[in-house]
């Protein structure tokens, strides 16, 4: 196996913390400059040869062209001169990640496979609804955490997705929408969640570093109250997040008692529900017009129960949070060990936790029918391999 595939060693069960990997680098030697601030591109033009006093110009220019209108050609930037775009043509690239398949479920929702330069595959999902449309954007390629209902976290983390992909996914999205330039007037694209494959804490600095492109006035200029970061409960790092990046938080939290969360997400036995909520409580911003979102998967006969809903209300009254609950139904792939709760189990669970105060919206199932639901993210990659392995066999 050759050294741009290979897995990175994960530690155990209980903290998957991978080593972190970059990228193998671009096989054309090029400086990629999507995901990179505009110091960094003015760094990488004076690095390339440009005196001080033009690469500050130019890199004003450059990400304009980037973030604003989104070129991805030097030869159509019209006001950088023309005897210069070969120059630069052959130092830099600007570049999307690939579009390997694109699907459309029967809702609207929209679901790509993407790959990486160095042959990796990830995926983004598009909710459209009728004020609004929230992009599912990705972290990681695979993911460490094991959750047992998710279908993404039986895959192998591979490696982080770098800032350049992960901004790149917002911009794949803008383009398939017809969104340029870059304007907040009649988009399509209002919402972004950090809720793709992959736990966004544990590539920390990759995705703060895109999300400042994303929130950037001049850049893709998507305000952080319309962005979400979705995190697993990796309790060290939810305080940084609110500092430095200070989005809102989602928590999929899933269970309410140690013995369960311990099953379904495997990192309660390092950082437990009470040293959760405690970070949650603690988390900058927090109040009750930036609630924080608790994610409740309902799974049948395992968190479903009368009594799981009345500890959940206790533990958000116990910590005083400002907190809405989104009830999910549980989205079923072949060979998963639970079941969804029935209907009407669900809308008991969530009536005990509106009664109380707390918004408890059951979230639609969406794009089901093409793997693009909550906790899905894995079947495209993963069926396309298989499909390529029994193509091969067939004709040996």
């Amino acid at each position: 196996m050759s050294a741009d595939t290979s897995l990175m060693p994960i530690p155990g069960p209980v903290d998957p913390v991978p080593v972190p990997r970059a990228a193998a680098p671009r096989a054309d030697g090029k400086v990629e400059l999507i995901g990179r601030s505009r110091e960094a591109i003015r760094g990488a033009l004076e690095e390339a040869g440009l005196e001080p006093k033009q690469a500050k110009l130019r890199a004003k220019q450059i990400w304009h062209w980037i973030y604003n209108r989104g070129v991805s050609d030097f030869a159509k930037m019209t006001d950088i001169a023309k005897a210069q775009q070969p120059w630069l043509i052959e130092r830099f690239a600007i570049t999307r990640p690939e579009v390997v398949e694109a699907q459309v479920s029967t809702d609207g929702t929209r679901k790509w496979l993407l790959r990486t330069h160095d042959g990796h595959d990830f995926e983004m999902v598009f909710i459209p609804d009728a004020d609004r449309g929230t992009l599912c954007v990705s972290s990681q390629v695979g993911c460490t955490l094991n959750c047992r209902f998710c279908h993404t976290g039986t895959m192998k983390l591979v490696r982080n997705l770098e800032p350049g992909e992960i901004v790149g996914q917002v911009m794949l999205a803008r383009d398939a929408l017809g969104e340029w330039p870059s304007s907040p007037e009649g988009r399509m694209l209002t919402n972004i969640v950090m809720m793709g494959m992959g736990e966004p804490l544990y590539n920390f600095d990759n995705v703060r570093d895109a999300l400042k492109i994303v929130m950037d006035g001049d850049g893709l200029g998507l305000s952080k109250r319309r962005i979400t970061l979705s995190t697993s409960g990796v309790v060290p790092m939810m305080d940084r997040a609110g500092e430095e990046i200070g989005v809102n938080l989602a928590v999929s939290l899933h269970a309410v008692t140690k013995e369960i969360r311990d099953e379904i997400v495997p990192l309660n036995k390092k950082y437990g529900i009470e040293e959760l909520l405690a970070a949650c409580a603690a988390y900058p911003g927090a109040n009750n017009a930036r609630r924080i979102t608790f994610e409740y998967v309902m799974l049948k006969d395992k968190n479903d129960s009368d009594a799981d809903a009345r500890e959940l209300v206790r533990l958000i009254k116990q910590y005083k949070l400002p907190a809405k609950v989104n009830l999910i139904p549980f989205n079923p792939w072949p060979g998963a060990p639970y079941e969804c709760s029935t209907d009407e189990r669900i809308r008991a669970f969530s009536n005990i936790v509106f009664e109380a105060g707390i918004s408890a919206p059951v979230r639609t199932p969406r794009g089901r029918d093409i793997d693009a639901a909550c906790g899905q993210l894995k079947t495209a990659a993963e069926k396309r391999k298989r499909a390529d392995l029994d193509r091969e066999a067939a004709a040996a």
